[in-house]
């Protein structure tokens, strides 16, 4: 799952995939803005075919956020 999830992100924001890890924060660590981070929960969206709600997406700050988001959608 993290594999996968450091490989959208890597291309959503144009870095390379090892400088990701599960405590990155998407702002502070990875320089994800708030346009960065609607777009990267859109792929993650396409990717896994979920639908993730405004309120949950405003609580997703690291990447682990976003892990344990999906573990519990999947």
């Amino acid at each position: 799952m993290f594999e996968k999830i450091r490989a959208i992100i890597a291309d959503e924001l144009g870095i390379e995939e090892d400088t990701i890890e599960l405590e990155s924060d998407l702002t502070d660590d990875l320089g994800a803005d708030s346009l960065d981070a609607v777009e990267l929960i859109m792929a993650i969206e396409e990717e896994f075919d979920i639908e993730i709600d405004d309120s949950t997406a405003q609580k997703i700050k690291t990447v682990q956020d976003i892990v344990d988001h999906l573990e519990k959608l999947l």
